[in-house]
């Protein structure tokens, strides 16, 4: 008759296993990843990893008890060298590459190298590629939709050929400002593990952004609040990124939150400890709770056709991210539907 996995608290001493010997244990403690040694089908070594991720009684235990994937197991028992990628062993969703390597007729030491980070990145570009050639193709199908009748048709009136004209200018702005967008990030993430060491006079990079922002969508209905301490040291940064930082963040205020006369942004930056904190706040519609932890994506939008509409890229807060990271600082964003939002960035103040 056959064992089953109920039979499994006595199969270390049913088949006569040796206990294993230092040597061999120190090997296999010796690898940072979840690493077995099964024998037939009982595990006789766990080191620490493993012991995290399957439970600290899985040695002397069978190993269907700790790993029920049919395809791994199935290699696993088999006990012939072979590599798998499995999804769904201890934690859903998490993904592994298991490498088995045969040690003798009946034992093998499967490692599990966990791939999760690899996959979720692989599927952020193949996301962001679609998402990017998505923004491209609808303005550059309507250039080139009116610029095909303009070359067509020659007795369009003049008023309509003016029209399409402008239209055609602001989808390749558009364009433009996507393209440069992107071209900003690449920038920042290929200098991501380059801290920043100039001295940055806060005041002055919040007042130069402020006078940016005078000349955007939304400024004439809006009355900037700044506050700024009088101590506040310098910061450790970039000065254009932080300008940048600065920039994106109150053209999204004029954007969303000073869609009537009266409405203001308050922008104040005041030292912390070792920090230098930034916060810019509107009064705006809000952004929904369930939005917030993605607004930082790529061309992720709460509102995708009003941002549209107000010439957003779906990469200004993504750009800010980055930048922030690059700097060694903190993002966060607090919002209230109805009430408005405020983005808060802490920055290391320069020693």
């Amino acid at each position: 008759m056959s064992r089953g996995v109920a039979d499994v608290d006595q199969s270390a001493t049913d088949t006569g296993m040796a206990t294993p010997g230092p040597s061999e244990r120190a090997l296999i403690a010796a690898i940072d990843d979840p690493a077995l040694v099964v024998e037939g089908h009982v595990v006789r070594i766990a080191n620490g990893p493993a012991q995290i991720l399957l439970g600290s009684g899985i040695e002397g235990r069978d190993i269907r008890l700790a790993i029920r994937h049919p395809q791994a197991l199935e290699r696993i028992l088999a006990h012939a060298s072979s590599e798998i990628d499995v999804t769904g062993i201890a934690e859903p969703g998490r993904s592994w590459r298991l490498v088995i390597r045969q040690l003798d007729r009946n034992r093998a030491l499967v490692r599990m190298i966990d791939r999760s980070a690899a996959v979720s990145a692989e599927k952020m570009r193949v996301d962001f590629v679609a998402n990017a050639s998505h923004e491209l193709r609808t303005p550059l199908s309507t250039v080139l939709g009116y610029a095909e009748t303009l070359a067509e048709e020659t007795n369009l009136p003049d008023e309509l050929r003016v029209n399409f004209g402008r239209t055609i200018r602001d989808e390749a702005r558009r364009m433009l400002r996507i393209i440069e967008d992107l071209m900003s990030l690449s920038r920042i993430e290929a200098d991501r593990f380059v801290t920043p060491r100039d001295r940055v006079d806060v005041g002055g990079v919040i007042s130069t952004a402020v006078t940016n922002g005078g000349h955007l969508r939304g400024s004439a209905n809006c009355e900037f609040r700044i506050d700024v301490a009088e101590d506040l040291p310098a910061v450790r940064g970039d000065r254009p990124l932080l300008l940048q930082v600065l920039d994106n963040l109150i053209s999204n205020a004029l954007r969303y939150g000073c869609d009537r006369p009266g409405s203001s942004i308050e922008i104040k930056a005041t030292r912390k400890g070792a920090w230098v904190s930034i916060d810019v706040t509107d009064h705006g519609p809000g952004i929904p709770r369930e939005h917030l932890p993605r607004v930082t994506e790529r061309f992720y939008r709460v509102d995708a056709a009003r941002s549209r509409e107000s010439g957003g890229t779906g990469l200004g807060l993504a750009i800010v991210k980055h930048i922030i990271e690059r700097h060694r600082g903190s993002l966060e964003i607090k919002s209230t539907l109805g009430l408005g939002t405020t983005v808060s960035v802490r920055l290391p103040v320069a020693s």
